[in-house]
């Protein structure tokens, strides 16, 4: 596995464009499948978790190229709803298959999908969603089956905003006989970008981005060529290594009302952050202050996949502050590998309990799963020392590679292959 070498000790400084959503281009790249013919999609990172979704699409019989940021898919070819169990297991998103799948086939054969191990991630609202369409679900192990010779409108309301579930739902949805109503839904950025996207093809949907969602079925759907929004998770990693490193980066391409629960926690913390169209600039010269109390919720809330990197910030700021993480169980593994860097930090339960401490020293780390690999790499940059993180394919699937875009802001940052006897990777 490649590792990451990090000299920290330099403030970040420059400017940056921010890639495409990864989160938002998924289900997108999904739903290209309920229409038959070339689909165009810019502002596509190249990402592993993106490439496993290209490769899946492409074992169903459409053609895809990935070229730059841009991806251009046939999906007049695919001719399968089999979605191969070893590609599953490589990406948890592999679940928004099921509603595009059963929407255009009538049918769809999936397995439990993988991903990061951040805690229980059930499908159970997925499923029970695609039920009320009028869907027959057979489970045998990890073997999902579902029919459905045609698919009808319901009144469908989620125990939890679950945005996955919420997107498979509006997927299967817009093929659907009638009208179904989504309540209880998600609001997040990504599924008001999967409205766009199927707008932009012809379907009825309105609400996304409140909690009721309504959708009116058409007959069929008509290509068309779309761009993804900007990722703001990371646009939020950039923002919190330019506090933690006391730089001054301008982020360009960016969604600033994206990130509104982010900029106001950083600015309780002395953050200076200027905000100018699509452009955020970040600038901090003096040691973060507490915050007493930050939870993480579903959007409009402070995101979870920023908890751990705003942590880092936290170990290093003048007192104690506390957070509390609501719907990841799993979500605190970084916490051990901070803590062998010098962070003062107590869990209990699902809450954290950090006290800030002067500096953080470089250490050799490993990254549990996506953002806690993305929070080490902002506590190296901080640290005193040489920093050596692990398991980088997971940081992978989420930052198009994550070296060489903190390279540009002036980040003393590597990756190296394991070769032994490396004198450079301790």
């Amino acid at each position: 596995m490649d590792k990451l070498v990090i000299e920290g000790g330099k403030p970040l400084s420059g400017t940056i464009v921010i890639q495409g959503a990864k989160n938002a281009a998924l289900p997108i790249l999904a739903a290209s499948l309920l229409v038959e013919g070339k689909v165009t999609i810019d502002q596509v990172p190249k990402l592993l978790d993106i490439e496993v979704m290209l490769n899946i699409l492409r074992e169903l019989g459409c053609r895809a190229e990935h070229a730059e940021e841009t991806v251009m898919l046939d999906t007049s070819s695919a001719h399968s709803s089999h979605v191969p169990e070893a590609l599953m297991r490589q990406m948890r998103s592999s679940i928004f298959l099921m509603g595009p799948l059963l929407a255009r086939f009538g049918k769809v054969t999936i397995y439990q999908p993988g991903g990061c191990a951040i805690g229980e991630r059930k499908i159970d609202l997925h499923l029970r969603g695609l039920t009320a369409l009028g869907a027959q679900i057979e489970e045998e192990g990890s073997r999902i089956v579902c029919y459905a010779d045609r698919l009808k409108g319901a009144e469908v309301h989620l125990d939890f905003p679950s945005v996955g579930a919420t997107e498979n739902i509006m997927m299967a949805a817009v093929l659907a006989d009638g009208l179904t109503t989504i309540s209880n839904a998600a609001r997040e950025p990504e599924i008001q970008d999967l409205q766009r996207f199927l707008s932009g093809m012809g379907a009825k949907i309105i609400g996304a981005g409140t909690d009721t969602i309504t959708i009116e079925g058409v007959s069929r759907l008509i290509p068309c060529r779309y761009q993804v929004i900007p990722d703001r998770i990371v646009t939020g990693t950039v923002m919190v290594a330019a506090a933690v490193t006391r730089g001054q980066v301008t982020l360009q391409n960016t969604s600033p009302s994206h990130l509104t629960s982010l900029i106001h926690v950083l600015r309780r913390a002395g953050v200076q952050i200027t905000v100018d169209g699509d452009i955020i600039k970040v600038g901090s010269a003096s040691r973060p202050k507490a915050i007493d109390r930050l939870v993480t919720s579903p959007y409009p809330a402070f995101p979870t996949d920023l908890q751990s990197q705003i942590m880092v910030l936290l170990s290093l700021a003048d007192g104690v502050s506390v957070m509390k993480e609501t719907i990841f169980e799993g979500r605190f593994k970084h916490v051990d590998e901070l803590s062998r860097m010098g962070a003062d930090i107590r869990v209990d339960l699902n809450s954290a309990f950090v006290r800030g401490v002067p500096r953080l020293y470089g250490a050799t780390v490993e990254a549990t799963d996506l953002r806690a690999g993305a929070a080490l790499v902002i506590a190296g940059l901080a640290a005193h020392g040489k920093t050596v993180v692990e398991q980088v394919h997971h940081i992978d699937r989420g930052y198009d590679r994550i070296e060489t875009m903190l390279g540009r802001l002036g980040a003393r940052i590597s990756r190296y292959s394991p070769i032994p006897n490396n004198p450079l990777i301790p």
